[in-house]
């Protein structure tokens, strides 16, 4: 049984939140609180194992009290925001700080059996993850590498999902300003995908703006799919670009990572690499079995880095991950791919696919 502590100043949605949660036979709400002090009282008397935090609070703000929370008492944390677009960037601050997730608050009758959905699944993955404060102050490269990449275009893919945010801001930010073209399928609302890109645009030498269709993928560009719209790639003369279209979810998800890396193996083949990240469910590994069969180099990220190792485990299962690495890593072995493409090393390789 999962226990729960819902920690929101409107007493309304203390009380729907609590009854769409006891509807999952796995969930215990064990108490609320109005604020961020009450919430410390209930912390330490009833142990949660998951938080679901609200971020606008009297008092304390919900970006403070979860910063404080990261440092003194990890806990996975569920951040019940506003979808809107300065929701969206608070709580990209949230994610950041070391929330699993975030999840939109109900913005009428209708949208409130949809919420609760996404609310429990969160809170499962949540109650999985692997809680841990980071270190890691992202470094801006604005110089070039001291091997320039061939001149043969390839093409860096990267799927990830619950934690992937800060993984992506890690990997991305050790990349040099003319790394190699990549995509990416991030699992994000619509609203969020447009502030994330201008974040990690911020962060990396590369120019990283949210994905458009026919954009072409070139070196020094991180293209990031578009919350709700898949994202592929195909071929373009001699060159690479993306499509952006609607479609039916994949694996219960738009965009999906599957549907990235199964367009990547058949428009780039062994010109591919294929990265799964830290992520709840399955979603792309196929693809990333399908890059390797068509000649893809592949990695996972290693439980040991991963919030919620749940992709790369069966990516690792299918056999489809050529080389398992912790997140510090996998940059410098994509650039080292990005310049020959034989060089990547292959550290503990999974059973299947031995």
């Amino acid at each position: 049984m999962i226990r729960v502590l819902i920690v929101d100043d409107s007493v309304v949605v203390q009380r729907l939140l609590t009854r769409e949660l006891s509807k999952a036979p796995d969930i215990q709400v064990v108490g609320t609180a109005g604020d961020p002090f009450v919430a410390r009282e209930r912390i330490a008397e009833l142990s949660p194992d998951v938080i679901t935090l609200d971020i606008e609070m009297p008092r304390m703000d919900g970006l403070t009290f979860l910063g404080k929370l990261m440092r003194h008492h990890p806990l996975p944390v569920v951040v019940v925001s506003s979808l809107s677009q300065e929701g969206s960037e608070t709580a990209l601050n949230a994610l950041s700080l070391g929330a699993v997730d975030v999840v939109g608050k109900p913005s009428s009758q209708f949208s409130i059996p949809d919420v609760a959905g996404r609310l429990v699944d969160a809170i499962r993955a949540a109650a999985v993850a692997r809680v841990r404060t980071t270190t890691f102050v992202p470094t801006v490269t604005k110089l070039s590498p001291a091997l320039p990449l061939p001149s043969t275009h390839r093409v860096l893919a990267i799927g990830a999902s619950t934690g992937g945010t800060r993984a992506l801001e890690e990997i991305l930010s050790r990349l040099p300003a003319d790394g190699p073209a990549t995509a990416i399928v991030q699992h994000m609302p619509a609203d969020f995908t447009g502030p994330f890109a201008k974040r990690l645009n911020g962060l990396c030498g590369m120019e990283v703006r949210e994905a458009r269709d026919g954009d072409a993928l070139v070196n020094g560009v991180v293209l990031l799919a578009p919350g709700g719209d898949h994202l592929t790639v195909v071929r373009n003369g001699a060159h690479y670009a993306v499509r952006v279209q609607p479609g039916e979810p994949v694996r219960y998800h738009r965009p999906s990572v599957d549907v990235l890396f199964q367009s990547v193996a058949k428009s780039a083949g062994a010109n591919g690499m294929g990265v799964i990240l830290t992520g709840m469910g399955d979603d792309g590994a196929r693809g990333l079995l399908a890059m390797r069969s068509a000649g893809a180099r592949t990695i996972a990220q290693d439980e040991a880095t991963s919030v919620v190792f749940g992709m790369p485990k069966v990516a690792c299962e299918l056999g489809a991950a050529e080389s398992v690495m912790g997140l510090e890593r996998i940059a410098d072995a994509a650039m080292r791919w990005a310049r020959s493409p034989s060089s990547l090393p292959v550290a503990q390789r999974p059973a299947a696919a031995q």
